[in-house]
């Protein structure tokens, strides 16, 4: 279903928008028991500034959707905090909204590599249909302020407990310098969709099943210190 959506490089003139993109962040991550890097207001100001974002607009004129680039070093480029509402999430903005971030992305920085975390199946599928490939967590930036981004992500211990090489996230990399087709990548997905997303539900009972394990031992030695030091 087709609403006539205005997806759009944003400017100075979103910034209204900035504190209910956050608020809607938020919300989205406390829903899907996940956690993405927290951005302020300001911030977010500063990508629409920038020319560093996009946003989808409603017929009405409201917000209905929101990415933005992040760039380390020039060599590698994020598209993240992508975001829809709720209320218009039924009519594909997700695939509309990364297909002109990664247009950015490609004409600001075209020489860099174009990389995303996720947990979904359905942006694996988005990813997929622009020429991203699954790949190793080594593949991408090993810039700390970019892992820094993931503290606030409430699966941050796993990810640290693996020293940054593996979590309950799919790493994917488009690379300008050397990659597939779209066509190519797309019906890779498809041919093992069923694979990945057996991966996905293995990872997230693996890893949370280690990490609950460990924070009992945590709780039962902070008892034992305890009761020692009394």
């Amino acid at each position: 279903m087709n609403q006539n959506f205005q997806v759009v490089v944003a400017t100075s003139l979103h910034f209204g928008f900035a504190e209910a993109i956050c608020e809607e962040m938020a919300e989205s991550a406390k829903a899907r028991g996940t956690g993405i890097a927290k951005r302020s207001p300001e911030y977010l100001e500063l990508k629409m500034q920038e020319g560093k974002a996009v946003i989808a607009l409603s017929p009405e004129g409201d917000w209905a959707g929101f990415c933005y680039i992040e760039c380390w070093n020039g060599e590698y480029v994020a598209n993240s905090g992508l975001i829809v509402r709720p209320e218009f999430r039924k009519y594909g903005l997700a695939k509309m909204i990364k297909s002109k971030i990664f247009e950015l992305s490609r004409k600001k920085y075209p020489e860099a590599k174009i990389f995303g975390l996720t947990t979904g199946l359905a942006v694996m599928k988005i990813n997929s249909d622009l020429g991203y490939e699954p790949v190793t967590y080594s593949e991408l930036t090993q810039d700390d302020a970019f892992w820094q981004g993931c503290k606030s992500c409430v699966n941050y211990d796993i990810l640290m407990s693996k020293e940054r090489k593996n979590c309950l996230c799919t790493a994917m990399l488009y690379d300008p310098k050397d990659h597939y087709e779209p066509e190519e990548t797309s019906a890779n997905f498809k041919e093992k969709e069923k694979s990945y997303a057996r991966l996905l539900n293995f990872k997230q009972l693996r890893f949370l099943k280690n990490l609950r394990k460990n924070h009992l031992l945590f709780s039962i030695y902070s008892v034992c210190l305890s009761w020692f030091v009394h």
